[in-house]
């Protein structure tokens, strides 16, 4: 029986390499566009505030069953910082209600700041929203149903991690002529604050493709 001869294909090796090489061109370049992202929330998370804003809108999180969550709690306890400064603001609680939450998170802030001393009736509930998206345009709709102009200024009040999206967002939802101030609540829970800052970069990009 005769033996077949091996035959060496000196481009074989080349082209496995060549695809080696474009896997990890490929994987470096998706870690350094994670890394800019990164970097952008991180810039992001911080207080600016111009002028003096007359409404403030306070983005929802998860609501338990006892009440807010720690990221939630963060939020409001940064707005009623604020609100004790500016007791005239008007205020837009903007969170609807999720399948694992007995009331809305509109309904739950509303309920947290009126028990601190927060007057009702400055306080508007957006209580439709399930994303960032859905909360800033609602709210935005919310003010001009109370006759409020975006324009005189509006500060929006979340964790830091999720501004850079919010100033993002921002002007799709209320449009160039109005200006926006951000206040960074803190994140006190220490693993929520690493989840979120790890996730953030994915939903800023979720978020500029298809939030329009």
């Amino acid at each position: 029986m005769k033996k077949r001869k091996n035959y060496y294909h000196p481009y074989e090796g080349r082209r496995k390499r060549r695809w080696l090489l474009a896997l990890l061109a490929a994987a470096l370049a998706c870690v350094l566009a994670y890394a800019v992202l990164l970097g952008a929330v991180l810039l992001g998370a911080h207080d600016q505030v111009r002028g003096t804003p007359g409404a403030m809108i306070v983005l929802g999180c998860q609501v338990r069953a006892d009440g807010p969550s720690v990221l939630l709690q963060d939020r409001l306890d940064k707005a009623l910082g604020y609100w004790q400064d500016h007791e005239e603001i008007l205020i837009v609680v903007s969170g609807g209600q999720g399948p694992d939450e007995h009331i809305s998170e509109a309904q739950c802030m509303y309920d947290y700041l009126t028990a601190r001393g927060v007057p009702g009736e400055s306080i508007r509930l957006e209580d439709r929203s399930h994303n960032t998206d859905q909360n800033l345009r609602y709210s935005v709709q919310l003010l001009a149903e109370e006759g409020y102009d975006p324009g005189g200024g509006v500060v929006v009040v979340s964790n830091g991690f999720h501004l850079a999206r919010v100033r993002m967002l921002w002007p799709r939802a209320a449009g160039g002529e109005s200006e926006l101030s951000t206040l960074a609540a803190p994140s006190s829970h220490v693993p929520s604050r690493l989840a979120m800052y790890l996730r953030e970069p994915f939903a800023l990009v979720k978020s500029f493709v298809f939030d329009r």
